[in-house]
């Protein structure tokens, strides 16, 4: 079970893992019975963070969370002695929260892009890590200056208006058809979580975000090139 939109911390017990060999280290993957570690998903990085055992003495660090066969993987690099009992599981907050911040400027940036350059921008991909964010978008010319400042103007308008970022669960069909942005080729259930800055973007996303927009600080673009035929 993940709880991680609310809670960064929790109780919980260790219910499968496995040792695993990469690039000639050892490894432990854990699965728990409830857990508020965001796995990586949707270009969001996953969580990292620790495990303590129940007298809280001991902790293991958490290096990375990843999702497989819709589980919910944590990467540990040593194995509690006592694997049953009450674990407590805990997300780093400074990396989630400078993660968040990042999340919801790619929103910005998306609504941003589609107002400076035309509805035709769509999401291509993306990377959200706790530094920084890359966003990759459909477009078919390099951006002049005068194009990446006003885009950087608008993003950061948003963020001094420190608005709140809303998230909601909608049936699909009427999210999409109050004008929710949808990731090209994602398939998606019968309910959606809408992530949403009133007046300027509103899109389908399972990821973390900011409060507020406020909260991400200031914004600006660092590069802009292409990456493939079509795409920047």
């Amino acid at each position: 079970e993940f709880i991680g939109y609310d809670e960064l911390e929790t109780e919980c017990q260790i219910l499968k893992y496995r040792k695993v060999t990469a690039k000639g280290k050892e490894q432990y993957q854990l699965v728990l019975s409830r857990t508020p570690f965001y796995a990586e998903s949707g270009g969001q990085a996953g969580d990292t963070g620790k495990l303590e055992d129940a007298s809280r003495l001991f902790e293991y660090p958490v290096t990375d969370t990843k999702k497989e066969n819709g589980l919910i993987i944590h990467y540990v690099d040593e194995l509690p002695e006592e694997l049953s009992g009450n674990f407590w599981a805990m997300v780093d907050p400074d990396k989630r929260t400078a993660t968040e911040n990042n999340h919801s400027a790619t929103h910005l940036l998306h609504a941003a892009l589609r107002q400076v350059l035309g509805k035709h921008v769509r999401q291509a991909g993306s990377l959200v890590a706790p530094d920084r964010l890359r966003f990759d978008f459909v477009h078919f010319e390099p951006l002049e200056r005068t194009e990446i400042d006003e885009i950087e103007r608008l993003v950061n308008d948003q963020i001094c208006r420190n608005v709140a970022v809303q998230t909601e669960l909608r049936a699909t069909e009427e999210a999409t058809a109050s004008g929710a942005i949808a990731l090209f080729g994602e398939k998606y259930g019968d309910r959606v979580r809408v992530v949403s800055v009133a007046g300027f973007s509103m899109e389908l996303c399972g990821g973390t975000h900011c409060t507020a927009t406020g909260d991400i600080g200031f914004f600006i673009v660092t590069q802009e090139t292409g990456i493939a035929a079509g795409v920047r």
